[in-house]
């Protein structure tokens, strides 16, 4: 039997995912995905031929979206290669479908959606998710005019409204959140992975707070020395971490490592606040037992806002009227396409016909094939232009014609 082809249909189209309004960091970290992960999650829905997927995974949210017979399959895809199961994750999900799915991208590619609002870190992060799906030959037509149509949601957002107007960002929440820490000026502080996260922090503290008393140090010692010669701070090599652990006042972790990078061993020293930046947690749950010791995660820095917040909210009500305009864009690009699809059925069904009537005058005439075949395809073609024609000037009513045309050449019809 025959797979159905669920992306002829949008309501076929669906979205799965968490985010930090209901799941929290800890919930989070269960189902965040690697690129590895996600060469696997290529590979098995390669298997399924389920079209057009592609995944979303930051500190704030892991989303899958894709063409599925129902949202489970696309679930039991993503879950297939996390720590956690698909009951945990439907447990704190939101599943939508359809428009609903493709507005709720455009929310979240223009900053609409994420935990600082306006947060453009995201935009970055849901073109790594294209290029991503794109280099695993995972996305489809309809997926890749959407991204694409997402970016441009993105690109207008941030130029036609201020709703990314000042910094707001972790990496700026760990300014705002250093700057109440007494004699901070006088402090030494500890930068553990330099990631886009651990650099942008870095610069934050010298450019905000004037900071210069930071130490980096990277796994990838190059990236680290490179680093610290240009911004004027100091590096020092990995293997000097416990020492470097023990005369730190303030340890900031950005290794976006799949495993704790701090453990409680590694802590000897106490009075010290330690800010995990990553996700999953790179700092071990345990460690805030200890005595002494302040662990600070990325969900409670995002709750620090500053007054640039309440000037982003202004901006929403014309953000909003932006992804209205190209929903409506790509709702006109999405019936154009159904009604290509539809045609180029008819054409086929068409083409079937004429094979079966060109043997017949064939075998009963001895016609010259060729040219019986050059005569259909002129008037297939001539009969196409009209109903094409008819489509783009109905009024409106493209939909009934296409239904019509279906069941008249009893062909599948595009939802």
């Amino acid at each position: 039997m025959e797979k159905e082809d669920y992306s002829k249909s949008l309501s076929n189209f669906y979205l799965a995912g968490i985010n930090y309004e209901k799941a929290n960091t800890a919930v989070r970290s269960l189902f965040a995905i690697d690129g590895k992960a996600y060469e696997r999650i290529a590979r098995n829905n390669s298997l399924d031929n389920s079209p057009g997927c592609f995944i979303i995974s930051t500190c704030n949210r892991t989303e899958i979206y894709g063409f599925a017979e129902d949202a489970s399959h696309l679930v039991r895809l993503l879950c297939s290669e996390t720590k956690g199961n698909a009951v945990e994750f439907l447990s704190n999900a939101y599943v939508l479908n359809g428009q609903e799915a493709i507005k709720h991208l455009f929310r979240v590619g223009c900053g609409l959606d994420s935990q600082i609002l306006g947060d453009y870190e995201v935009s970055a992060q849901v073109k790594h998710a294209f290029h991503k799906a794109q280099d695993l030959n995972m996305l489809d037509a309809f997926t890749e005019r959407l991204l694409n149509s997402t970016f441009q949601v993105s690109k207008r957002v941030k130029t036609e409204t201020a709703i990314s107007s000042g910094t707001v960002s972790v990496a700026f929440a760990v300014v705002q959140y250093l700057r109440e820490v007494p004699d901070i000026e006088n402090k030494n502080l500890l930068m553990l992975g330099l990631g886009k996260i651990g650099r942008s922090t870095c610069m934050n503290l010298m450019d905000y707070l004037g900071l210069k008393k930071i130490t980096v140090i990277n796994r990838t010692e190059e990236v680290a020395n490179t680093f610290a010669s240009e911004q004027g701070i100091s590096y020092v090599p990995f293997d000097h971490l416990d020492v470097q652990l023990r005369e730190a006042d303030i340890v900031m972790v950005a290794t976006n490592a799949p495993e704790p990078t701090l453990k409680v061993k590694d802590i000897r020293e106490r009075n010290k606040i330690i800010l995990d930046l990553s996700i999953p947690r790179n700092v071990s749950e345990d460690i805030k037992n200890i005595n002494g010791i302040r662990v600070i995660d990325v969900d409670e820095l995002s709750r620090i806002t500053e007054q640039t917040l309440e000037i982003r909210k202004d901006e929403i009500p014309k953000a909003e009227k932006i992804i209205e305009d190209e929903m409506k864009d790509f709702q006109e690009w999405y019936k154009s396409r159904k009604h290509a699809i539809i045609l180029k059925a008819v054409k086929e069904k068409m083409e079937r016909i004429s094979e079966r009537a060109i043997k017949n005058q064939h075998k009963e005439t001895q016609a010259n094939v060729d040219d019986l075949e050059a005569l259909s395809n002129t008037m297939i073609q001539k009969m196409l232009n009209v109903l094409a024609g008819k489509l783009r000037d109905s009024n409106g009513k493209a939909d009934f014609y296409c239904r019509v045309l279906s069941e008249i050449f009893e062909v599948a019809t595009v939802e």
